[in-house]
C-alpha cells in the first residue's frame, strides 16, 4: 500500500481511511494479517502511537480485530468498511456539491463539470 498522506489534515483518520478503504476494496481479504504497528508507521512516516491509535478505532468499529501476540487481522465481516467507505464518499460528493453551490453553480453545471472530469 502507498501511504500518501496530507501533512495538513490529521494523520490518524486518514491512516483509517486508507487502510478501511483497502479492506472495501479487496486489497485486505477478510481474514488476512495486517502489517504491524510498527511496520505501518515506517513505510508511512508517522508515530507508531498514531497507528495504534487507527487500529484501536477500526478495531472499536468491528473493522479489525487484533490477536495477544499474532497482530491485528481484517475482520470477517468486511460489510462494515464497504459501509464506511460509501459514507466517507457520501460526505466528500455532499462538500463537493456545497462548495460548488457556494460558487453559485447550477447542479447541471456541476454535473457537467463531474462527467468531463471523470472523462478526462
Amino acid at each position: 500500500m502507498e501511504w500518501k498522506l496530507d501533512k495538513d489534515r490529521p494523520i490518524c483518520p486518514q491512516l483509517m481511511e486508507l487502510i478501511v478503504t483497502g479492506i472495501a476494496g479487496g486489497e485486505y481479504a477478510a481474514g488476512e494479517k495486517l502489517l504491524s504497528v510498527r511496520e505501518v508507521a515506517l513505510q508511512a512516516g508517522v508515530n507508531p502511537n498514531t497507528v495504534q491509535k487507527a487500529f484501536s478505532e477500526m478495531e472499536r468499529d468491528g473493522m479489525i480485530f487484533s490477536r495477544a501476540g499474532s497482530g491485528w487481522f481484517v475482520a470477517e465481516d468486511t460489510g462494515k468498511a464497504v459501509e464506511r467507505v460509501e459514507t466517507l464518499a457520501r460526505t466528500r460528493t455532499e462538500e463537493y456539491v456545497s462548495g460548488m453551490r457556494a460558487l453559485r453553480k447550477e447542479d447541471a453545471d456541476i454535473l457537467r463539470m463531474v462527467e468531463e472530469v471523470c472523462h478526462e
